[in-house]
């Protein structure tokens, strides 16, 4: 008995003693965990519509007027400041119930600066769009790419040093849109300078953007006809 005791301990030791690596060790909490009860209250007041655009994700889509850029005031803005895909999971149900004739999402960039492996970030998304699908089986889904960082600003450390997770991520999410049925737009090339860095131009501070970075999203959305 106290053999196969040991035998079932090997593992457990074996995992305590590696040593914990940028993408094996992180959390899920939110980088603003107080923002999130704040935005969620503004959401639940708001009256439940179908058929409208919604933009789901971070601080990049809740800084973005997209009412005012679309023209449209019944289109929706979903971005919470610091959110994870963890934290996108936990709030679908606000999405489905409104059965969205379009969703545009856009998430990542806090879980690579949580040191949240690549993989799991992609699955997180994957997980998202399959409930979508089954609650909302209506909704066109567009998955934006996760954007450039500049590491030249120093406002952002724990996000500069891990670009290299971006394209990873992105690849990842483009290669399987067909197969999971939503459509993949890469903003990469707007916003990246000659170095592959966010544009200086089109950001406060490295990570968030500028309001005419805004425009420029949105001129391209409608010149593919997403809008």
């Amino acid at each position: 008995m106290k053999y196969l005791f040991a035998l079932l301990l090997l593992p457990i030791m074996a995992c305590a003693q590696k040593k914990p690596t940028n993408q094996s060790l992180f959390d899920t909490i939110p980088f603003i965990p107080e923002h999130t009860p704040e935005r969620l209250a503004i959401f639940a007041k708001q009256p439940v519509i179908k058929g409208v655009t919604i933009f789901l994700g971070n601080s990049i889509t809740e800084m973005g007027n997209w009412g005012k850029l679309l023209n449209d005031t019944t289109v929706l803005n979903r971005g919470i400041g610091g959110d994870i895909t963890f934290g996108l999971l936990k709030r679908l149900d606000d999405i489905t119930n409104r059965e969205p004739k379009k969703l545009f999402m856009l998430i990542g960039i806090n879980d690579i600066g949580k040191d949240i492996p690549d993989s799991v970030i992609a699955y997180n998304y994957f997980k998202a769009i399959r409930y979508i699908h089954a609650k909302s089986p209506g909704t066109k889904i567009y998955v934006q790419s996760i954007l450039p960082l500049n590491p030249l600003h120093k406002n952002f450390p724990q996000h500069y040093n891990k670009a290299e997770h971006i394209p990873i991520v992105n690849a990842m999410l483009q290669a399987n849109a067909t197969a999971m049925n939503y459509t993949y737009v890469s903003l990469t090339h707007l916003f990246t300078d000659a170095n592959g860095r966010l544009k200086d131009e089109y950001t406060y501070e490295g990570l968030h953007l500028k309001p005419e970075a805004y425009v420029i999203w949105v001129d391209y959305l409608k010149k593919l006809k997403y809008l």
